[in-house]
C-alpha cells in the first residue's frame, strides 16, 4: 500500500505574524497554512487546485512569534470529487521570551492546531491520471 499524500510546511512566526499582545499569533494564520498545504496536495494528485470546501479545526495551544511549526495536511479520503484531509501543526522550538533571542528546541513537538478539511476539486479540472 502507498504511503499516505502529505503536505509538510516547516516556518517560523515573524514578527508580522504576531496579530495580538505578546506576540500572540492570529488562529487565522494557522488555517491559511493548512489551506497551503492541501493546496500542494492536490495539484500533486490532481493537478488542480481544488477549492476548500469546509475546516473544522481545534486550537490546543497559543503560538506566539518566533515558534517554528510544522503544519502537514494528510490525503485521507478520496470521492469523485472530494478530498479529505488530516491537517496538523506542531511547535517544534519556541521562543522563550519575545525581548530575548533564546529559544528551546522542544523535546517532542507540542500540538497546537488540527484540523479536518474537505476540498473539492471538479472532475473537469482533475488532470492527473492514478494508476
Amino acid at each position: 500500500m502507498p504511503a499516505p499524500m502529505e503536505s509538510l510546511i516547516r516556518l517560523r512566526m515573524s514578527t508580522a505574524d504576531g496579530h495580538y499582545a505578546g506576540g500572540l499569533v492570529d488562529g487565522a494564520r494557522i488555517l491559511q497554512l493548512f489551506g497551503d498545504a492541501v493546496t500542494e496536495v492536490l495539484i500533486r494528485h490532481d493537478g488542480d487546485e481544488g477549492l476548500m470546501r469546509a475546516m473544522q479545526s481545534e486550537f490546543l495551544l497559543p503560538v506566539r512569534s518566533g515558534d517554528y511549526l510544522e503544519v502537514r495536511a494528510t490525503l485521507v479520503s478520496i470521492g469523485k470529487s472530494s478530498r479529505t484531509f488530516e491537517c496538523t501543526a506542531h511547535k517544534i522550538i519556541a521562543l522563550v521570551d519575545p525581548a530575548d533571542s533564546a529559544a528551546n528546541l522542544l523535546a517532542e513537538p507540542a500540538l497546537v492546531v488540527k484540523a479536518t478539511a474537505v476540498a473539492v476539486v471538479p472532475a473537469a479540472k482533475q488532470r492527473v491520471v492514478r494508476q
